[in-house]
Formats: structure tokens, sequence, C-alpha cells
């Protein structure tokens, strides 16, 4: 198949750098996490500091009330390691304590916020600086202010919203005069400064045990709400395997459930089914082929996915090459499958894709970034606080907003993400890194809500498949699938191409040229040869990639 569609220049030109790479959603951030390597620091200390200033600069997307996972390479393990810190529900979470707005919004929505012990646990395993340097960065950001981005002030005037349900909350960002700040005036978070030089001196005991503990739970009685001390101060974080896929003779990583990551590793498997003379950028019968290997994946996720606790995915089979080969008969050239949707539903759309039968079970709002330095450790971490400001309550004066991933927990009876006393959720997020001959190659993800499963594979196809740097894999349009044939595409893409997929039975929906939908990501590509690494970070987002 020859490609007829040429590769537009690239937003901005790929970073590049010798000793190390920090690519994230905001420029000061990035900047805090290079200052860190050039002070000494690895990619460990690093993280932790790009992990607290996106808190404090990207407030409505992720901070100590949120949770996340770190995929990384250790250099002197020569292993690839998945830490979950992804939070669970509190013991008191039974169904029918919530509704459907109140595992959206307040209180009830939140889960135990596992970034504290998920930024510490990195830096007391593998870091190397001083605790306290680490958070100067967002300490210096919140207590001193920042200029306020215009990305930041549209999501402070759209999520901002959220917050007139509690006044104290809303008081935290509506300080001029009951406005939220424009464009390049400057934001202070002093309780969240605070709180911060509190975690930096004392650690996660502060957090899970003692002052900022004590608030949150008081706010929670107060409030109704339902983290315990006990809740918290049972939290740990937990190392696990991750979970790997071979693609076209790379290794591909990323992490194993609660992640829902091995959605991303079945649409690739089933991706390589197709041989790469048969695939072609932005051509409509690969888009077509892409589009309906998601539906496929997509099912199979609905269905297996949740706490490995109480749900188990027969992953060896859903990532196995036979299983691929199957789910390809599976796809037909011409005519669209009916998918299921992005998550369970009870009543699904008539003639909906059922999951796959994958034989015997083998028993087994959001930020992204990663770092690597000189001695070869790479750090892909996504962190959340799920909607906008998270649950939209602030815990007392602490500064602190606490997640509303109750909301990605599913009420209907039989789901398997069905939410339940100290479970963990079905969770979105999947960092992926990539190697070639034991060597890292590429780290590159989104956040996105369920649609990161879908814009990842897309980038990943865009390095690996059609050979762009890591700028231009991002740079390029996008796609997210939702239920029936819906697909939503940025106007970016070609409108012959669209037409055709109308042709064929898709409904196509178009997004604005750039659009927050499809996700925000951000990637380190690292030359085989020479050993240099490339930055990329998206212009749909305040993306900087920073190399030294």
């Amino acid at each position: 198949m020859v490609n007829s569609f040429a590769y537009p220049v690239s937003t901005r030109p790929v970073v590049m750098g010798s000793r190390g790479m920090v690519a994230s959603a905001n420029p000061m951030a990035s900047q805090a996490g290079m200052t860190m390597l050039q002070n000494g620091g690895n990619a460990f200390d690093a993280a932790v500091a790009v992990a607290s200033t996106l808190g404090v600069t990207e407030p409505f997307m992720s901070g100590p009330g949120g949770l996340g996972i770190a995929l990384v390479y250790v250099a002197k393990e020569g292993k690839v390691r998945a830490l979950d810190f992804s939070g669970r529900a509190p013991k008191g979470a039974q169904p029918d304590r919530f509704t459907q707005e109140s595992k959206d919004i307040g209180v009830l929505s939140s889960l135990i916020p596992g970034n504290v012990a998920g930024w510490l646990e990195l830096h007391a395993k593998y870091g190397s600086l001083e605790r306290e340097q680490l958070f100067l960065p967002a300490i210096n950001y919140a207590e001193n202010g920042f200029g306020v981005t215009y990305f930041n002030h549209r999501h402070f005037v759209k999520q901002g919203l959220r917050l007139q349900r509690h006044a104290p909350s809303a008081a935290i960002l509506y300080t001029r005069n009951g406005k939220v700040p424009k464009p390049g005036q400057r934001q202070a978070f002093p309780l969240l400064a605070e709180s911060l030089k509190k975690i930096a001196k004392q650690g996660r005991d502060v957090f899970y045990l003692g002052e900022i503990a004590e608030k949150i739970v008081a706010t929670q009685k107060e409030l109704g709400g339902l983290i315990t001390q006990d809740d918290l101060a049972s939290y740990k974080t937990s190392w696990v395997e991750p979970l790997c896929i071979n693609y076209r003779g790379y290794d591909m990583y990323t992490n194993p459930p609660n992640s829902t990551g091995f959605q991303i590793l079945e649409t690739m498997k089933i991706i390589e089914t197709y041989k790469p003379s048969e695939l072609a950028f932005q051509h409509p019968d690969t888009v077509h082929a892409f589009i309906e290997a998601v539906k496929l994946a997509m099912t199979d996720r609905i269905y297996f996915g949740g706490d490995p606790d109480y749900v188990k995915a027969p992953l060896k089979t859903l990532l196995s090459d036979d299983y691929a080969k199957k789910q390809r008969k599976r796809i037909d050239a011409n005519v669209p499958n009916i998918s299921p949707g992005e998550h369970f539903v009870a009543n699904k759309p008539l003639r909906a894709l059922k999951a796959g039968v994958p034989g015997e079970i083998d028993g087994g709002m959001t930020t992204h970034f990663a770092v690597a330095d000189s001695e070869g450790n790479v750090v892909s971490v996504t962190q959340t606080l799920g909607g906008g400001f998270g649950s939209a309550v602030a815990m007392g004066d602490t500064g602190v907003f606490l997640n509303n991933m109750a909301y990605w927990f599913d009420l209907a009876e039989g789901a398997p993400n069905r939410i339940g006393p100290g479970k963990r959720v079905d969770f979105c997020v999947a960092p992926v890194q990539v190697f070639k001959d034991d060597r890292f190659t590429l780290s590159l993800s989104t956040p996105g809500s369920w649609g990161i499963l879908q814009t990842t594979p897309q980038m990943l196809m865009n390095v690996l498949d059609f050979g762009m740097n890591i700028q231009q894999a991002i740079d390029q349009p996008r796609l997210r699938v939702y239920e029936k044939t819906i697909v939503e595409m940025e106007e970016r893409f070609p409108g012959n191409m669209r037409l055709d997929l109308e042709n064929r039975g898709h409904e196509v929906r178009v997004l604005e040229s750039w659009s927050l939908n499809v996700g925000g990501g951000h990637g380190i590509y690292r030359d085989p040869d020479e050993g240099i690494f490339q930055g990329g970070a998206d212009p749909r987002r305040d993306g900087v990639a920073i190399g030294w």
C-alpha cells in the first residue's frame, strides 16, 4: 500500500538532549524536573518535582489528593517495574451509598488518595536528592504564585464552576472579587503551599497519619464522606509486574490491572496482524482497521477490566498472537461493527459487539509526563484528580482537593467494575514504554479518560509503523471511538478519508482541529545509535519538553 499523504510539519522542533529529558503538560513542571537533573538528581527525583509542581500549576488536573500509576525503567536493575498508587474505595463504600451524581461530585466521590504515597515511594526506593529539595519548585509556585496560562484560564472558568457548590473550596480559586484569574495574572495557593511544606519535611506520615490526615477525616465527617482515619492509615502503594507484548520486534510494556492498559496492547496485537505493506498513514483502509481493532479490544476491556482481586482478566490469551488473529477475522473491511461504548452499560446497543471468546482463563481530568536521565533511568507517570478539581471539595484548610475517582466505578449489579469496600477502580490510565534489543526506545502516553486507551496506540503507530519523530507523532490528528458506529475525528483529517469512512457506515463527528477530547500526549524517544534523547509535547495542552 502506497502512502499518499505527506506528514505535515510538526508544530514545534523536536527537543534534543544528551544527558536527560523531561516532557510534561506544563513548562514550569518540566523546568522543575530539569532543575533536579541539573542539580545532580536522577529521573526519580525529577519525577517527584514534576508531579508535585503539576499539582500546583494544573490544580484542576492532579495534586496531592489525586492518584496515579508509574512505569519505570531502573537502569541498575535492567528491568521495567510498575508502581500502583491508584487508591482504593473507602471501606464504607457500599454501592447503595451512591448515586450517579454523588460519585461524580462532592465528598462521597473520593477514593483514598495515592499520589503522595506514590511520589514518596519512587523517591524512597530510587531517589538520590533530599526529599525537601524535590518539593521546592511546587512550594515556590504555590506560595509566591505563577503566571496563569490561557489553558489554565480556560479550565479555571469551566472547571471552577464545579467548586460553586462548596463555598470554602470556591474561595481558593475565586480570589479576585469573585472571579478567576485572567491569563497573565498571578495565581497562588497559600494553603496548598503549607501542606506541601509539611509533606516535604515530614514525609508520607503527615498525609496519611498526621495533621493533614486529621483534617481530611474531619472534613469527611463534617460533610458526610466515607474516608476514615483507618482508610488513610492502612493505604499502601504496591510494586507489580508490568504487562509486555512483542510488537514487530519491539518489547512494549504497560501497567497491569487495575490499569486497563491491556486494551492498548490488545489493540496493537490486532494491528500487528496486518503486514506493514497493508498499513499507510491516514489511508481509509488503515483508519477503518484501527477503529475496528479498538472496538474489539475495548469490548474485552469492559468485560475483563476491574480490580484484579475480583476480576481475573485472561491476559495471557488476550495478548497472544493466536487471539489477535481470531479478532482480526471479526473485522469486515467494508462494514463497521457496532460498538458497545466506552464503559459498562446494562442495555447495550442492538447487535453490539460482545467480548471475544479467549478460551480458558489463565488464573491469572489527568496529566502524563516522562523523565529520562543520563544513568538510563526512565520514569513515566500518569496521575489524576478525575474530573475538574476532582470532587470539587478541598479538605479543611489544607488546600488539597480530593479526587472524584468513584465516578469511574459502576453501580449496576453484574458490572465487573462495580464499586465496593476497599476496591480498586478500573483505572484507564496507562503509561507505555518500548524497548528494542533490551534498550530503551520510547516512552509515550496521554491523559484523556477512556480515550487514553485509543490515543496512545495511535501515537505508537505513528512512531513504530509510520516512522515519525516523537513530535510529529504527537501532533497528528487523532480520533476517538464511542458507542454504535460513532467516531469523533479532529477536522485536520483529510475530508475525502472521512467521506470514505462514512460511506462504509461509520458515523463521523468532526471535532475542532486541536481537541482535548483526544488527550494531551507527551513522550521521549532515544536514538538507538547515538543515545540522544528526543522529547515531544502536545500543543493541545501547555506541554513542553526540555532536554539537557
